[in-house]
């Protein structure tokens, strides 16, 4: 491991997430640094190892034929590394680190956690509730929770509920409606970061081209179901987001007509590794709970 020491690990570090991640920015952003400092690194670490490992063209930086050959190798031994770290760092099974995005966490998870520990005091959960998706061979988190089309890289995607879009206003609003054509006389409280668009559900409504006037524009859905839930307008939800309102009464679901975005909730392990038994065990209670939530839908 002699060679080793003629270049800095920081460096390899730097060359490893620019080329799996395709960009300075997204390397600096994983790595917690400032794209200058990544340039930098990267900079530094081919003169270390004497060769050009990436090409600086228009669309960003791609590997050379000698950078695509030391990338793959550097990718395999950081992973090895990390995995080692993460297992060290599991000393105690008896703490489930969990990832899910904060809307999930809030408006869905947070309500039914009593109804975990009575079926299982002897795991304690740790909650990081972040949008970012994390890689659990790669960081001590050992599941993850996450919408969208489930393909992602280096990862177990593991479908647990396909996504399913409808209309929910307040119950003074919902009662102004008679047919689905009527919600176009509702102003629409928008989520700015949604991975679909109201067309969806107006397809499936009978009403494709029709639009809604907006009222307010969010970029967080937890703040869309508030202002919904307030009487400011009506969202297009979905299950695990305005469920627990809906049981409650705060808000409506008019119509009964739902309309798939081609997206889902996933369980995101990690890949080719054995699942542990706490893992296991929230997956089974996470399934149960789902299937309640579904019931208010059926």
């Amino acid at each position: 491991m002699r060679n080793l020491n003629s270049v800095h690990l920081n460096g390899l570090r730097a060359l490893e997430a620019v080329g799996r991640l395709g960009s300075l920015q997204a390397a600096a952003e994983e790595l917690g640094v400032s794209i200058g400092a990544v340039s930098q690194q990267v900079i530094k670490a081919e003169a270390q190892l004497d060769h050009v490992i990436f090409e600086r063209t228009p669309k960003g930086m791609v590997a050379t034929e000698a950078g695509a050959r030391l990338l793959a190798g550097l990718t395999e031994g950081f992973n090895a590394l990390s995995q080692a770290v993460a297992t060290t760092q599991r000393r105690d099974d008896g703490i489930l680190t969990i990832s899910v995005a904060p809307v999930f966490a809030a408006r869905w998870l947070v309500y039914r956690l009593d109804r975990f520990a009575e079926r299982h005091p002897e795991i304690s959960l740790r909650m990081d509730a972040t949008t970012r998706l994390v890689n659990p061979a790669l960081c001590d988190v050992d599941i993850g929770i996450r919408v969208g089309s489930g393909q992602w890289p280096d990862v177990k995607a593991e479908l647990l509920l396909a996504q399913e879009v409808f209309p929910v206003c307040s119950p003074a609003m919902a009662a102004r409606l008679r047919e689905p054509a009527d919600i176009l006389s509702l102003p629409a409280v928008i989520d700015g970061r949604a991975m679909f668009t109201w067309e969806v559900w107006m397809r499936e409504a009978g009403l494709s081209g029709a639009t809604l006037e907006t009222r307010h524009v969010f970029n967080d859905a937890s703040l869309c179901l508030d202002a919904a839930i307030a009487g400011q307008g009506v969202m297009l939800a979905w299950q695990t987001l305005a469920g627990f309102a809906l049981q409650q009464g705060q808000l409506v679901a008019p119509f009964g007509i739902r309309a798939k975005t081609g997206f889902g909730h996933y369980f995101i392990t990690a890949e080719g590794s054995r699942e542990p038994k706490n893992v296991r065990d929230f997956k089974a209670w996470i399934r149960e709970e789902m299937a309640g939530t579904l019931q208010l839908f059926a």
